[in-house]
């Protein structure tokens, strides 16, 4: 068959350890064979990171923003370890909380649901999709280790010259302090993101925070989400006959846990890092859940929500086998495809998209899979494969389908 054509490219942000070698993988076998692929290529890998400063990353998100559509693979956020072990000239910033600010976007995490893959939790038959807000918080927080006792307070100086204080603690000893902050324009964003996408999905949205104790930080979120929806939502919401509303986080768990699933649960920055974690895990596997960024402008960026799998890229360096799920880092390729296919009226390459999902679910319910699949399906009939077997196995698949 004749290569599909692209008209638009794709900003390509490349990445770190054993996601690195499934990305030229997935390349090779499932995308170049079938698409005349063009993309401007950024390699996130931590050693490129270093050598230009970062910034490359600024660069690629700022290409994010020229092109509309980007695909990432995962990426190292250095700890004081990896800067020994890479001889770092700094300990960067994770590279998505660069995009992310950047871009201005909120990021949706969903689980990718397959037969024979059931979920921990026996009440959930459809997929929970996580909001979660990509700004601030505590990845843009200051920190202090208090040496000796003494006061601590946040001061707020304004341009005149004036002054705010608040007492955060008397120190009697040594301790530690952490300062957090946000931005209303960011937290407004993220809410018609939130509301913007219900409408497109036609999924309830929830929103959950802590305003009971954070009196003033949370409780700005949930007032500014209110304020939005009844402005410009609340008419839009009941004619679509989904709803909206905001309880309590520790109420939102336990009514997570006893729901059937089928809806966005909107979460403050660290939240939904935590909690999009907790519901991949419990539908399966970190390896099967997709992330979307998704920025006011409409730029999108796709991704697997996993990290760089560390221990199998030693394994591989080691020249041993390795069994690693490429799911969702297929995932975000065919998201990116979809996408760009959709605003450049390229039917072909959407329609590709879907059909190499359709191949990789069928991989897995036929009973092909990686080892952490394998572990926990319910299907009888198994052939757990290693991580090149596992995609050439999709590739059969989707020639099939073609």
């Amino acid at each position: 068959m004749e290569r599909i054509k692209m008209t638009t490219p794709l900003v390509e942000m490349d990445g770190d350890e054993m996601t690195r070698i499934l990305w030229k993988m997935i390349k090779d076998e499932l995308l170049l064979p079938f698409i005349d692929l063009k993309t401007e290529y950024y390699d996130l890998g931590l050693k490129y990171r270093d050598e230009t400063g970062d910034q490359v990353t600024i660069d690629s998100a700022l290409a994010a923003k020229k092109y509309g559509v980007a695909v990432k693979c995962a990426t190292i956020t250095p700890n004081a370890a990896r800067v020994e072990e890479y001889n770092l000239k700094e300990m960067y910033k994770s590279p998505n909380g660069t995009i992310r600010a950047i871009l201005d976007g909120t990021v949706f995490r969903a689980p990718i649901v397959v037969k024979g893959i059931d979920p921990t939790v026996r009440t959930w038959k459809k997929p929970i999709t996580i909001a979660r807000h990509a700004y601030g918080d505590v990845y843009k927080a200051s920190e202090m280790k208090i040496p000796s006792p003494g006061k601590a307070e946040i001061v707020f100086t304004a341009e005149d010259g004036s002054e705010m204080r608040e007492l955060i603690h008397d120190f009697d000893g040594p301790g530690i302090v952490q300062g957090m902050h946000n931005l209303f324009s960011s937290i407004e964003s993220f809410a018609r993101s939130c509301f913007n996408y219900a409408l497109e999905t036609g999924q309830d949205l929830w929103f959950s925070s802590k305003d009971t104790i954070s009196k003033k930080y949370d409780h700005s979120f949930k007032d500014i989400f209110q304020d939005i929806f009844d402005r410009e939502y609340k008419d839009k919401f009941d004619q679509a006959g989904i709803e909206y509303f905001y309880t309590l986080i520790d109420d939102a768990v336990a009514r997570v846990i006893r729901s059937e699933g089928g809806y966005i649960w909107a979460c403050k920055n660290y939240d939904g890092d935590v909690m999009s974690d907790m519901v991949a895990t419990a539908f399966g596997s970190l390896a099967m859940m997709t992330s979307v960024l998704v920025a006011p402008d409409g730029t999108t960026e796709y991704e697997a929500a996993h990290g760089t799998v560390q221990r199998h890229y030693y394994k591989h360096l080691n020249g041993e086998e390795t069994s690693t799920n490429s799911v969702a880092t297929i995932f975000a390729w065919t998201g990116a495809l979809r996408k760009r296919g959709r605003l450049d009226g390229i039917d072909a390459l959407a329609d590709f998209a879907d059909k190499l999902e359709k191949a990789t679910i069928d991989t897995i319910e036929g009973g092909t899979m990686t080892k952490d699949l394998a572990l926990i399906t319910t299907l009888e009939k198994v052939n757990a494969v290693n991580s090149q077997d596992f995609i050439k196995a999709i590739r059969t698949n989707l020639e099939a389908i073609l």
